[in-house]
């Protein structure tokens, strides 16, 4: 059965992804797993990254299609993601920058600059999310 072009399975594991916490994502192509904050709530979404020094890992933007970098400290990698995790594009933004929104994006990813390419991140690349442990 499909839902939306892509399995039930993916629909079920999705929605455990509409919530703040911490999570892992894999990238199959290079094997690399990344622990990531998932902000999923309006405040969340709001705060990103904004008045931190670093990241560990990346920051799971869900819902979201496009983000800013007004008021960082730091360069970040942002890869625009589908429902489905499949990687739209992959861009290294400055502090300062406002960045267009991608119209088939449905969740931003992002993380210290450098560190896509550290874990082999390309656009067409479909991470595969790493099930959260139950409540």
């Amino acid at each position: 059965m499909e839902n939306s072009g892509y399995p039930l399975a993916m629909a079920r594991r999705q929605h455990d992804w509409v919530r703040d916490g911490s999570a892992q994502l894999r990238v199959p192509a290079s094997g690399v797993t990344m622990p990531v904050e998932v902000a999923a709530s309006a405040r969340s979404r709001t705060r990103g990254l904004l008045g931190r020094d670093g990241v560990e890992g990346g920051l799971l933007l869900v819902p979201a299609s496009g983000v800013h970098t007004l008021g960082m400290r730091f360069p970040i990698d942002v890869a625009y993601l589908r429902r489905d995790f499949t990687v739209l594009a992959v861009r290294t933004m400055p502090p300062g920058r406002i960045g267009l929104p991608r119209l088939r994006a449905r969740m931003v990813l992002e993380a210290a600059a450098g560190a896509m390419s550290a874990w082999g991140l390309r656009p067409g690349d479909r991470l595969e999310p790493v099930p959260r442990p139950g409540p």
